[in-house]
């Protein structure tokens, strides 16, 4: 049985931290070059949509029922896309605007108008004073940064298994009025890997908000991102809202960024009747129309949602050994130590790495000393400030199966390495 590093003595640290000082050695004369510091899609998963480039040609008739491709107009998106959205998320189809290929740029948009002009009746955003945003933690960077340049306060709620504490909430919403919104990553989250439950989506759709112009931000991004049977089901956040007879309360985002092609996709909000009228205002001031050449191509290329979920099957095929792998190598070289634990994701691009308190930092460092780069210390967390200093995202879907084999290898090491200093440290000052 592995002796834990907590319970090895002062002599047998010492050995353990010449050794792996000694394979650190031998890492660094490697010259190193990888990257893990995003969740990107491999280039053979990109590969998997080159023949939608193909169903678009001078040949194609740029039409889409009455809807006109090659000139302005149908500003909430080609109602065929729109259709498949719909199906997809099982939300009406008038409820749905497909626009641009980046979902963050939509909450970065809706977000902005919320600021200038005020949604709900209410005065806008910069008028109102102090802004509160609730940010679940470990969570998404680009979410929190967003509402950090703006000036809004960025308040971490915890994650749990579950989903982040509704209980905490609960208790801001419903008796904070400059509470105006929470970022919500609800299946296979960034970078937990977390599904909230019925429990946790019922509770906040049945959120009383003390202030009318509070939203949820539900950035369902990784809704079709299974890659390890059984999928987990997420309740239908709208549906929850119809059981709670509440509205205008929810905008829904998603994109095919990493369905398709990052960056040159579709993009989809959807929302109440009242709501979606108020994004529709807000996207005709910027747009006359979307682009829907792409739209077209998508809709073309998907035409039922069962295509949609064979192609991600396909992609499964690919991350799914990924993600195995990164299972066997932490479980086979920190299982049993006492240092790090982390997360076991069914589907989603990250693993949640947590190591000891006050370590993740000199780890990322080390790490990147060697060759290898992960995603910022502290970028799970607002302000960049991971309160524990023991949270390390990992993003092991676009490196080749043998790069990320020695990336993990050396992240090990690594985590061996700092971990045994700090705990050799803690018993110097003890003694």
């Amino acid at each position: 049985m592995t002796c834990t590093y907590e319970t090895m003595t002062s002599d047998e640290l010492k050995s353990e931290i010449s050794a792996l000082s000694l394979q650190l050695q031998q890492y660094r004369a490697m010259n190193l070059s990888l990257d893990m510091s995003r969740g990107k899609p491999s280039c053979a998963q990109i590969e998997l949509s080159c023949p939608l480039l193909d169903v678009v040609n001078s040949q194609t008739p740029l039409v889409d029922g009455d809807a006109i491709v090659d000139n302005y107009g149908s500003p909430d998106g080609l109602p065929s896309t729109r259709n498949l959205v719909s199906k997809l998320l099982d939300v009406p189809q008038k409820n749905v605007i497909v626009s641009g290929s980046s979902s963050l740029n939509l909450m970065h948009d809706l977000i902005v108008y919320a600021f200038t002009h005020g949604i709900s009746g209410q005065e806008p955003f910069y008028k109102q004073g102090k802004i509160t945003w609730l940010c679940p933690a470990p969570g998404y960077d680009r979410h929190f940064t967003i509402t950090e340049k703006l000036g809004f306060i960025n308040k971490v709620i915890p994650m749990n298994d579950a989903g982040p504490d509704v209980a905490m909430i609960r208790e801001l919403v419903e008796h904070d009025t400059s509470v105006k919104g929470i970022w919500c990553n609800p299946k296979y989250s960034n970078p937990t890997g977390v599904t909230y439950s019925d429990e946790v989506v019922r509770s906040l759709a049945q959120l009383k908000p003390a202030a009318p112009d509070f939203r949820i931000y539900w950035d369902n991004a990784y809704a079709f991102h299974c890659f390890k049977q059984p999928d987990v089901k997420l309740l239908n956040i709208f549906e929850a809202l119809r059981e709670a007879h509440a509205q205008n309360l929810v905008y829904e985002f998603g994109s095919f960024a990493k369905i398709t092609f990052p960056s040159s996709a579709i993009a989809y909000v959807c929302a109440s009747d009242e709501d979606i009228a108020t994004i529709h205002d807000a996207f005709m001031e910027e747009r006359v129309s979307s682009e829907k050449l792409s739209q077209l191509a998508h809709a073309l290329y998907f035409k039922t949602p069962q295509d949609v979920y064979e192609h991600m099957q396909k992609h499964a095929n690919i991350i799914a050994p990924k993600f195995a792998l990164v299972e066997e190598k932490l479980s086979a070289h920190l299982g049993n130590l006492g240092i790090a634990t982390w997360s076991h994701p069914r589907g989603g691009y990250f693993v949640s790495l947590d190591v000891m308190h006050g370590c993740a930092k000199k780890i990322v460092s080390c790490m990147k000393e060697l060759g290898v780069t992960l995603t910022t210390c502290g970028a799970t967390y607002p302000y960049g400030k991971d309160p524990l200093d023991s949270n390390i995202r990992l993003a092991p879907t676009y490196p080749a199966l043998k790069d990320l084999s020695c990336a993990l290898d050396i992240l090990c090491v690594v985590t061996k390495f700092v971990c045994a200093q700090h705990i050799q440290e803690e018993k110097s000052c003890i003694s």
